[in-house]
């Protein structure tokens, strides 16, 4: 039988305005939406939606 040992937690990045705005700004400079993800540890779903103005406030000045 073999040991796994304990499972490591995900790291992941808060959904909260900040990271919306980062994503925003990155999504406008063409990076891909499940790499953004994949660095966030978020799913590809969560930067679409923010994508989309489904999350987040769409209208709001990007930080970068």
């Amino acid at each position: 039988m073999k040991h796994y040992g304990p499972k490591k937690k995900r790291v992941r990045a808060p959904l909260n305005e900040e990271n919306y705005s980062w994503v925003r700004a990155r999504l406008a400079i063409g990076e891909n939406q499940h790499d953004i993800a994949a660095e966030l540890g978020w799913n590809q779903g969560r930067v679409s939606e923010i994508n989309t103005g489904k999350r987040g406030n769409p209208n709001q000045l990007s930080l970068i």
